[in-house]
């Protein structure tokens, strides 16, 4: 829990960062340390969910068993 916890505060401190020197506004900065990860958390539940979908997996296993394109130009 410790890591995952301390992972966390990295995340903020880099987002914070990152969006204080790219705008040199703190007040955008910190709107963007906390409304990215909220986006970030939504995505992943979709992101999840639709990996899981079963028309996903057939498509996944199609292109596993296409042949591997040539390299040479005909």
């Amino acid at each position: 829990m410790a890591k995952t916890a301390s992972f966390g505060v990295m995340h903020l401190a880099v987002s914070f960062t990152v969006g204080y020197l790219l705008t040199g506004n703190l007040a955008i900065a910190g709107a963007i340390t906390f409304v990215e990860p909220l986006v970030n958390t939504v995505l992943h539940y979709f992101f999840d969910k639709y990996w899981d979908h079963p028309g996903l997996r057939g498509r996944l296993a199609r292109l596993r068993r296409r042949p591997a394109l040539s390299s040479e130009v005909r």
